[in-house]
C-alpha cells in the first residue's frame, strides 16, 4: 500500500512501506527527461544527472558524496529517460536520514563546478562511444528515431556531441530552474519507513525546493515515414531490430501490448524464441518488448543473427507477426502472459528500490496512481479478445519499421523483406 501527501511548496511526497526489510530507498523523481529537450540541447537532461551526484553545500564533491553513501553500505544511482529523470539512495533503514541529506543538498544546492563539468564531457563521450560499440544498444536507439522521426522522443538520450563539448554552468543551472522545481518532482520512499517519517523527513530536507516549472514537453504528432535504417558496420554478426508503432501509457491497450509482447518474444517460453531461436538455430538473443509513453509508443523484436542469415531471420519474424495478427493468441498462452508478468512484479517488488519506482513514477505521470493490487486486475481484465484485435491493428506490413546494423546494404531487398 502507499500514502500521498504534499508538501506546501507543492512538492509531492509518496512512502510505501514494506515488510521484511531492512532497507529504506528514498528516490527523487523529476518530469526532466530528454523529451523535454529542444534541438540546441539535445543531451543536457543526461548530462545534468550526471552533474548532480558532482557536490553540492554539504557534499563538496564526488568523494564526499560518495564517502556518505559508501560509509554506511548504502548504493545510489541515477537514470534519464525520455520522461523523467530519477536520483536515489538505498541505505539501512537506520541511515535513512543520511539519504535524505544527500539528495536534498544535491537538489538545492548543486553548483556545477566548471572543472567539472570539463571532466565529466570525457566520461560521457565514453558513455557514447560505449554505445556505439554495442550494437543491440545501437539498433535500438536506431529504431526509436525510424519509429518517432525527429521528435524529443526519437532522439536518444545522451545527445548530440556539439552539445556535449559546449554546454556550460549557467546552461545547467537554467535547465535546473526550467524542471526541477517543487510541482514537477515526486519524492519517493519505500521500505522500513511510515507515512508520517516519510512526511518529517520531507519537511526537514527537501522544503527549500522552489520555483515552478516553466516547459512543457512538445506533444507527439505523426511516426516517422521511413521503413527501413541500415548502419553498416562490422560486425560478427547482424543485429536487427523489426517493429509497429505501439500504444501509449495511458491508452487502454497499455496492459494488452504488455502481454501481446511477452506472448511473442517476452520469455523462453514465446513464440519467437521456440520457433526462431529452438526450431531454426538463427540466433542467441531474441526479444520482443514494448515502449509506452504518454502520447506514443512502440512494439519490436530485436534479434543478433549471422550475416547470411539476416534475411531469414526478418522472414521468421515478419511470418510471426503475420500468424499473430491473423489467428490471434490462445487460451493458454494469455494465461501463461499474465502469470508470467504478474510473477516478474511481483519478485521484483521484494526490493524498496523498485517500489519506490513503482510508485513514484506513477505518481509523477499518470492521473492515478494503482496499487498492486489494481496493476494486477488490469492485468487479468484482458480478454483474448482483445489480445487478438491489438495484435491485428498493430502487425500490419505497411506499419512495419527495421533496422539492421551490420554488413548488409541492400536497403530496397529489406524493404522487399517487411511489405
Amino acid at each position: 500500500m502507499f500514502n500521498t501527501s504534499k508538501l506546501e511548496s507543492g512538492l509531492r511526497v509518496l512512502s510505501a512501506p514494506l515488510d521484511g526489510t531492512a532497507s529504506v530507498t528514498v528516490l527523487v523523481f523529476a518530469g526532466a527527461g530528454s523529451r523535454y529537450e529542444t534541438n540546441e540541447e539535445r543531451g543536457i537532461s543526461h548530462f545534468l544527472e550526471h552533474m548532480f551526484f558532482k557536490g553540492g553545500k554539504k557534499y563538496k564533491n564526488t568523494k564526499e558524496v560518495s564517502a556518505a553513501i559508501d560509509g554506511v553500505g548504502g548504493d545510489f544511482n541515477a537514470f534519464t529517460g525520455k520522461e523523467y529523470a530519477g536520483y536515489y539512495v538505498k541505505v539501512a533503514a537506520e541511515h535513512k536520514e543520511l539519504a535524505c541529506d544527500v539528495l536534498s543538498d544535491m537538489l538545492l544546492h548543486a553548483s556545477f563546478p566548471p572543472e567539472d563539468i570539463e571532466r565529466e564531457r570525457g566520461v560521457i563521450i565514453e558513455e557514447e562511444r560505449m554505445y556505439q560499440d554495442t550494437p543491440m544498444y545501437r539498433a535500438g536507439w536506431d529504431f526509436e528515431e525510424l519509429v518517432f522521426g525527429d521528435h524529443p522522443l526519437g532522439w536518444d538520450t545522451i545527445g548530440k556531441m556539439e552539445v556535449i563539448n559546449s554546454v556550460g554552468q549557467k546552461d545547467f543551472q537554467k535547465h535546473k530552474d526550467l524542471l526541477y522545481t517543487p510541482d514537477n518532482i515526486v519524492v519517493s520512499f519505500s521500505g522500513k519507513i511510515d507515512e508520517g517519517e516519510a512526511t518529517e523527513l520531507s519537511e526537514k530536507y527537501f522544503t527549500g525546493v522552489s520555483g515552478s516549472k516553466d516547459r512543457e514537453f512538445n506533444k507527439f504528432d505523426n511516426y516517422g515515414s521511413d521503413r527501413v535504417f541500415l548502419r553498416n558496420k562490422e560486425t560478427e554478426q547482424a543485429h536487427l531490430v523489426l517493429g509497429v508503432p505501439g500504444a501509449n501509457s495511458l491508452g487502454d491497450d497499455y496492459f494488452t501490448q504488455k502481454l501481446l509482447a511477452i506472448i511473442l518474444g517476452g520469455n523462453m517460453s514465446s513464440r519467437m524464441f521456440l520457433n526462431i531461436r529452438e526450431a531454426k538455430g538463427l540466433c542467441y538473443y531474441i526479444s520482443t518488448d514494448d515502449d509506452a509513453y504518454l502520447d506514443a509508443g512502440s512494439f519490436s523484436t530485436r534479434a543478433g543473427v549471422d550475416q547470411t542469415r539476416l534475411h531469414e531471420a526478418i522472414e521468421c519474424i515478419s511470418h510471426e507477426y503475420a500468424v499473430c495478427a491473423k489467428k490471434g493468441v490462445t487460451d493458454e498462452e494469455l494465461k501463461r502472459s499474465k502469470d508470467f508478468l504478474k510473477g516478474k512484479i511481483t519478485l521484483s517488488l521484494e526490493d524498496s528500490e523498485e517500489v519506490a519506482h513503482f510508485y513514484g513514477k506513477q505518481e509523477l505521470l499518470y492521473p492515478k496512481v494503482r496499487t498492486i493490487e489494481d496493476y494486477f486486475s488490469e492485468i487479468e481484465s484482458v480478454t483474448k479478445d482483445k489480445v487478438n484485435e491489438l495484435a491485428e491493428k498493430l502487425l500490419k506490413p505497411e506499419e512495419m519499421r527495421l533496422v539492421v546494423i551490420g554488413k548488409e546494404k541492400d536497403e530496397e531487398k529489406l524493404k522487399g523483406l517487411i511489405s
